[in-house]
């Protein structure tokens, strides 16, 4: 092999690996950017003439109903969420009991966005009233149920595909590299 073949076939091999690499970048750029929630109703810190029926949270990607959960803890120190939270692409939300205390209630969440990472917070609100007392309330707290994946959810197993795309990048690239040495 003469040395200008040798030069050019260094730096086909460098472009092609400089090539792979920035595509396997590109792809995982978008899993450098966790979900974060980006809405709640009601919204941090509102102040509400009666307790909210539901509460939500909004995401800027889509979240797993697997793992998702929400809790409204009320002033009392009592759950007042009421089932499991419901997963609608972006919306978690999750129905509250009806007749809650005034004062200050903390939403808490936990999820796990489509491409794995978990994703945890909490904001609050106030109710300036207390709420209707349902006809058959009780003061305990209701059991806590586990949700389960809406059955037209294909189940994920949460892993993001980048890592595998950036080792098998750095594989082919040592291959050819190794390869290249071996010639000359």
């Amino acid at each position: 092999m003469t040395a200008v073949q040798r030069a050019t076939h260094v730096l086909l091999v460098a472009l092609t690996t400089l090539g792979l690499l920035a595509g396997a970048l590109g792809y995982a750029a978008a899993a450098w950017a966790h979900a974060a929630r980006i809405a709640g109703d009601p919204v941090d810190n509102a102040e509400l003439a009666q307790p909210p029926a539901v509460v939500t949270a909004t995401f800027n990607e889509p979240m797993q109903a697997q793992f998702a959960a929400m809790t409204v803890i009320g002033p009392d120190g009592v759950q007042w969420a009421e089932g499991a939270p419901i997963v609608d692409g972006t919306v978690i939300s999750v129905p509250v009991r009806p007749g809650g205390p005034a004062g200050d209630y903390t939403v808490n969440y936990r999820a796990t966005s489509a491409d794995g990472h978990v994703v945890t917070g909490a904001w609050s609100y106030r109710v300036l009233a207390a709420g209707p007392t349902p006809p058959a309330a009780s003061s305990a707290t209701p059991p806590t149920t586990t949700a389960a994946a809406p059955a037209g959810d294909a189940p994920s197993d949460g892993l993001p595909v980048w890592p595998f795309v950036a080792a098998a990048t750095v594989i082919v690239a040592a291959g050819a590299l190794w390869a290249v040495r071996r010639r000359s």
